[in-house]
């Protein structure tokens, strides 16, 4: 090897090591008490604030509100614990269940726990990184702090590498789960596949029922199933009414109805969703009237 090849070489060696991805770090953990995975940089990047509701502001949903806090307080504590399917009407509460409830368990004496102090950390994963799970609990299973991974809106078009990476880990392989980790999910389909993919393969499969019960063996996987519905006007109007009081606006209840009312007719439907976005352009409204 002449001495013109060695450099050459050594520049290749160095842009190659550039080229592939670090080792997976939990390096910044005791930063913060949530989290988001980017699986491409090998680590979990802090949130400093997470967006959530406050618990008593999610109005329509207290049986959902109660198993699924009654859940997460256990885990926190340090007791057995259910993964967690939140399903159904678009809108309802679903993620902000699962926030409200993460920041419940860090209440210490009514107040958030310090940075870095909470029981429970918060772990959001994007749907489309859900094949690099295993890659994220392996990192977890490692850290003496409680995790709640979670996936906002999940789904399958087909059964993809992302459908059974979540089905090994649910399952929990030979490993097992991390005993410090619980998987929390929200989706709008009940199986989390479209309801024409599982009649479809039903149909042309030899064994029909078998068919059908490979493709909603996802969900089943979880141990608690929590179902949301479609909103009725009287929780509707909890709705709007908890979120007036809570910023205390200047309008009374006779105009707070007409308006909540005419809002979600302009939507095409009633959700806390709606009532939230109504509340966000009244605020704004009746801010700018002084």
């Amino acid at each position: 090897m002449d001495s013109t090849t060695l450099p050459v070489l050594e520049r290749i060696a160095a842009a190659l090591e550039r080229l592939s991805p670090p080792a997976p770090s939990l390096a910044g953990l005791e930063a913060a008490d949530a989290f988001i995975w980017h699986p491409g940089l090998g680590r979990l990047t802090p949130v400093a604030h997470v967006a959530h509701v406050d618990m008593g502001l999610l109005q329509g949903i207290d049986r959902q509100r109660k198993l699924l806090l009654d859940n997460t307080l256990h885990f926190a504590a340090g007791l057995p614990a259910n993964n967690a399917m939140l399903w159904g009407a678009r809108g309802m509460g679903k993620s902000s269940l699962v926030k409200a409830a993460h920041a419940q368990a860090n209440l210490v004496g009514g107040k958030p726990a310090s940075p870095g102090k909470g029981r429970l950390v918060l772990v959001e994963i994007q749907r489309e990184d859900l094949s690099t799970l295993p890659d994220l609990l392996a990192l977890l299973r490692e850290s003496p702090r409680r995790f709640i991974v979670f996936c906002d809106d999940l789904s399958f078009e087909r059964e993809d590498a992302d459908y059974k990476a979540l089905k090994s880990v649910l399952d929990g392989g030979i490993a097992g789960r991390p005993q410090n980790v619980l998987f929390y999910a929200t989706s709008n389909r009940r199986h989390l596949m479209p309801r024409e993919m599982i009649e479809n393969e039903s149909a042309t499969a030899i064994n029909t029922s078998e068919a059908t019960e490979e493709k909603v063996s996802l969900s089943d996987r979880f141990g608690l199933w929590i179902g949301f519905h479609n909103c009725a006007q009287d929780t509707f109007m909890a709705m709007v009414r908890a979120y007036a009081k809570e910023r205390a606006l200047p309008i009374t209840d006779a105009d707070l109805v007409r308006q909540a009312n005419a809002w979600s007719l302009g939507r095409g439907g009633r959700s806390g969703r709606v009532a939230f976005q109504f509340i966000e352009d009244l605020s704004a409204e009746l801010s700018a009237k002084g």
